[in-house]
């Protein structure tokens, strides 16, 4: 594939000139566009050392308003970072509605550098391009334009360029060991590159292979292509719908099985039991904390249950024998501003567990397929593409070795009023009472048939759903904290 770029191919100073301004001024004016339509672009510049990359982005960005761009030079992460998915520090990077944001190097150093340099094992690589295809589609999905270009160097243009850089004292620092190796070993390492752009080149987001030796020939070469997928993406932007409040009942039919009718409603415990039964479990699950901070397991359990279900209740008693600086609770409400200009997963990304730390979740990234999809706050292709998204999600926190444990505290109907009720003539405890929480009750069925489907498209072998029967709060307390210290036992097995 890389074989057949014509690498002698060159253009001349003049011709350079001219297609160079009419390309920046079309830049700029394609970053205006970008603002005013709220289109995120994504531009991802790979290729060899001393490719021109980094001229490429100085060249560019000079053109350009500078509130409305952002470069991310990737290096090798830091050792807080190794602490997450290697994704993760990608998702803090992304361009919110409007930006544009240039990665020199990316992601694809996971199955580049670190795959040439040992760093990851090749065992590891076919995780890591599933994982970067189901990214880079979500982002697609989401409205953003990315475009990704592979700058190719001939051998012996590729030595020319790092002696040149290395004998000259104020450039020298730029040249790497690393940049050396990869010349030493240039068959290799184009050879991974080929697998890279065959693998994941596919679909939405494909690779632009630019003939790199004429650093002329590569820079318009890239700028075109750049301005060419803005543009594509910004005349699709007209089609697009905004979100619409449908009638529930139109997407909202029962087509799963009816898992909630399964669960049994009249498990309970007495008082003495549950003093008996919490103070055991409260007891095993703190003595988890030394384990899971030894071998830097991350922990993260999540809760999504009916209003009044009790969830409140039960982070507190798994959270009591807990060193507070072990563990952080995440409330999810409505999304801010910031978080609506990114991807609807963006926020959770950000909230994720470091390795030996527990991260607790009131309601979670379910709300797109709960709420969101019942008051029709996400369009019908959002929330049904978000099964599968959310299934990537938390394949990508699993396969890096987290703890995911997910709960549905489940009520009846007739328990839920009661609670309510309570709670409206208990003057200390009228705050936890909304109108919303009323709204929501009066679409019961609606929110029983989302449940269920979502249940039914989320539950996985590596991150299944816990239903929890919360009619009796002692039975649900107990029960959540045996499910998570069961939950930890079973990874730490596995180590």
């Amino acid at each position: 594939m890389l074989d057949n770029l014509d690498l002698d191919i060159s253009l001349d100073k003049e011709t350079y000139d001219a297609k160079i301004e009419v390309l920046m001024k079309q830049l700029r004016s394609l970053q205006l566009a970008c603002r005013e339509k709220k289109l995120p672009a994504i531009i991802v510049l790979e290729g060899w050392a001393a490719a021109g990359k980094g001229a490429l982005v100085k060249k560019m960005v000079g053109y350009m308003d500078p509130r409305g761009f952002a470069v991310h030079p990737i290096w090798p992460p830091s050792d807080a970072e190794m602490g997450y998915p290697f994704l993760w520090r990608f998702w803090q990077k992304l361009p919110a509605r409007g930006k544009i944001g240039f990665f020199y190097h990316s992601w694809y150093t996971r199955i580049l550098e670190d795959r040439l340099f040992d760093r990851v094992s090749e065992t590891e690589v076919p995780t890591a391009i599933r994982q970067i295809n189901a990214f880079e589609r979500q982002m697609v999905d989401d409205g953003a334009a990315i475009a990704k270009f592979w700058i190719h160097l001939s051998k012996k243009e590729l030595k020319h360029r790092l002696k040149k850089l290395e004998d000259d004292t104020l450039q020298a620092w730029r040249v790497r060991p690393e940049d050396w190796k990869q010349a030493k070993k240039y068959e290799e390492y184009t050879t991974f590159a080929e697998e890279m752009v065959a693998q994941t080149g596919t679909g939405p987001v494909p690779w632009t292979l630019v003939e790199g030796d004429c650093q002329r020939w590569a820079r318009v070469k890239v700028l075109t292509q750049m301005a060419a997928t803005i543009t594509e993406a910004l005349d699709k932007l007209p089609m697009q719908s905004a979100p619409v409040k449908l009638p529930p009942q139109e997407s909202l039919q029962p087509s799963e099985p009816d898992l909630l009718a399964q669960v049994d409603l009249t498990q309970s415990l007495s008082p003495d039991e549950y003093k008996q039964q919490l103070r055991e479990q409260q007891t095993r699950f703190g003595k988890l904390q030394q384990s899971i901070y030894e071998e830097e397991i991350p922990v993260l359990v999540l809760f999504e249950g009916w209003d009044a279900a009790g969830k409140g209740g039960a982070i507190k008693r798994l959270t009591d024998v807990l060193d507070p600086r072990s563990y952080t609770v995440n409330a999810f409400a409505a999304p801010t501003d910031e978080e609506k200009a990114h991807h609807y997963l963006w926020r959770f990304w950000r909230r994720l567990p470091t390795a030996g730390k527990i991260s607790i979740c009131d309601r979670s990234w379910y709300g797109r397929v709960l709420v969101e999809r019942v008051e029709g706050f996400a369009t019908e292709p959002e929330w049904r593409r978000a099964y599968q998204e959310i299934n990537e999600f938390e394949e990508q926190l699993t396969s890096f070795g987290c703890v995911l444990v997910k709960f549905w505290l489940h009520i009846s109907p007739d328990e839920q009023l009661k609670r309510f009720t309570e709670r409206q003539n208990n003057p200390f405890k009228q705050y936890k009472l909304t109108e919303e929480d009323w709204r929501n009750r009066e679409k019961w069925n609606y929110y029983e048939v989302a449940v269920n489907q979502m249940i039914h498209r989320t539950s996985t072998p590596l991150a299944p759903w816990t239903l929890i029967a919360a009619d009796n709060k002692y039975y649900a307390r107990v029960k959540v904290i045996q499910t998570v210290t069961q939950a930890i036992r079973n990874q730490l097995k596995r180590r």
